[in-house]
């Protein structure tokens, strides 16, 4: 039988010991050298810009990819890599952004995946329900053993992948990007089932873009930049300005700020925005000039309503006026997107094909006006337009999947602004871009409502909608709960948390 606790190793061996580990993919140095020395029982992070090389190095830890030169070493075991039941062998378990839950099992046969637990030759259920609930107590997590696991969010799944890994003897708990597809709130109860791991003698290692949880959870902070690890310290030692500084090589004082340009005419007013059990009765405006921020907790009903007036959600009703003109409700995309109404996605995978180059994602679904192909015009068209968004043109013939999340966001702008759209409606612009990128994309944003677009953005990271909106709707349980404009003295991020969890969202924070 699995002993349920991961038990410290009484040595002083590291934990995690790369020394000189590096990495080329087709000529192309990911990871050139790295020394990085992880102790037994801290958090340490791993932060550095897209394409740092920071996901590479995670994979040579966990044992997913073989170091070409240097070694790995995991409590004093030389790994071989290429193979991630050698590192799990020896007490490291890998949760990656992409869940590897089995959708139809339930939540409890997911936790003892591949590690079932027998009692004289037999499946011994009630052992690992008994189990499976013992987990829950000691994490403070309530998702019931039955439940399946495609119908949990994606923070119980999350969840489900770390007891999974408790239930191995996990004693290495390594996290790729744990928290850009959760809430805020959910992030809270991450950090608390952390928190509880390292009490434990847990050793953590993550990857994050989100700097306050790097410099609030961390021991050590490692910073990678262009494939090298530039500094290791502890954290006493990094302020933000100073994580960022070198990060990027450079320094970042503010990510973006609204446009001070006067805001024109109404471009887009909708009323009365309804989806059966979802939207109630939402009214909302927006000019030309103008950035809208929309802002609530997951399920609150921002995402739905974007997709609503994208039409990209046939059940909604509502009244819709185009540059004063009433027409009719949209009921698919295409019909938006004929109206100069287009959403920028917050899938950049659902929404670009990666194997294709930039050029061609900018295209897809288009064509340059004129009888004939033209490849050299319609270059010089998606580089123009992806300069725009502060994209490297020389870049716009490799495949998306080679490029970093940060560029993939831009070539999704791009291929959305190709379209001359009046109104943009953006979800999630900077989710698992890094701080330089994030700047960029930001300040695109407040660009193009400078250049005359209505502009409509939702994200989880308020401070940053804050940060470029005119005006805020809060959201929850499907409806508007408060308006705020820009110069309106709760326009602010304790105001607005408020102002979100004021109709009885509180439980969430521990469900």
């Amino acid at each position: 039988m699995n002993d349920p606790t991961p038990q410290a190793p009484t040595t002083s061996t590291p934990a995690i010991a790369c020394r000189g580990a590096r990495k080329v993919f087709s000529g192309s140095v990911a990871v050139a050298g790295a020394d990085v020395v992880v102790r037994t029982g801290e958090v340490h992070a791993l932060v550095g810009e897209n394409g740092a090389g920071k996901s590479t190095l995670l994979g040579m830890i966990s044992g997913r990819l073989a170091a070409d030169d240097g070694t790995v070493e995991v409590f004093g075991h030389r790994l071989q890599g290429g193979n991630p039941r050698e590192s799990r062998d020896h007490g490291l378990v890998a949760v990656y952004q992409e869940l590897t839950m089995v959708p139809g099992l339930t939540a409890e046969a997911n936790v003892f995946l591949g590690q079932v637990r027998t009692r004289r030759g037999l499946l011994d259920a009630r052992g690992m329900r008994r189990r499976y609930l013992e987990l829950c107590d000691e994490l403070d997590i309530h998702v019931p053993p039955t439940a399946l696991a495609r119908d949990l969010s994606v923070s119980q799944q999350q969840m489900l992948e770390i007891m999974r890994g408790i239930e191995s003897n996990g004693r290495i708990l390594v996290l790729d990007e744990p928290t850009a597809a959760l809430a805020e709130h959910e992030r809270e109860v991450l950090y608390r089932v952390l928190r509880t791991l390292t009490a434990r003698g847990t050793t953590i290692v993550f990857v994050s873009h989100n700097l306050d949880e790097v410099l609030d959870l961390s021991d050590t902070i490692t910073v990678l930049r262009d494939g090298q690890v530039v500094r290791s310290a502890a954290r006493a030692d990094w302020t933000r300005p100073t994580l960022i500084e070198h990060m990027v090589g450079r320094t970042v004082d503010k990510l973006a700020e609204r446009g001070t340009h006067p805001a024109g005419a109404e471009v887009l007013s909708a009323r009365s925005v309804r989806l059966p059990g979802v939207l109630h009765d939402i009214d909302v405006t927006v000019r030309a000039g103008e950035i809208v921020g929309l802002w609530g907790l997951v399920g609150s009903g921002r995402t739905t309503f974007l997709r609503s007036l994208a039409g990209a959600e046939p059940a909604s009703s509502g009244d819709l006026r185009i540059h004063g003109e009433e027409v009719a409700w949209p009921r698919t995309v295409r019909r938006s997107i004929d109206r100069g109404v287009v959403l920028v996605p917050e899938s950049r995978k659902e929404a670009l094909v990666l194997g294709m180059d930039g050029t061609s994602n900018f295209w897809l679904g288009r064509r340059r006006g004129g009888p004939f192909l033209d490849r050299g015009a319609e270059r010089e068209d998606a580089a123009e337009t992806a300069g725009f968004f502060a994209f490297d043109r020389s870049r716009l013939g490799a495949p998306v999947r080679t490029l970093s999340g940060g560029n993939q966001q831009k070539v999704l702008l791009a291929k959305w602004a190709g379209h001359r759209p009046d109104v943009f409606l953006i979800d999630e612009p900077t989710r698992g871009i890094d701080i330089g990128a994030k700047a960029e994309v930001l300040t695109s944003l407040v660009r193009l409502a400078a250049e005359g677009a209505a502009v409509v953005v939702t994200s989880s990271e308020l401070e940053e909608v804050l940060a470029i909106a005119n005006r805020l709707l809060v959201f929850a349980h499907g409806s508007v709960v408060r308006e705020i404009a820009s110069d309106d003295p709760e326009f602010n991020v304790d105001a607005v948390v408020r102002h979100g969890f004021s109709t009885g969202d509180t439980d969430e924070l521990v469900h």
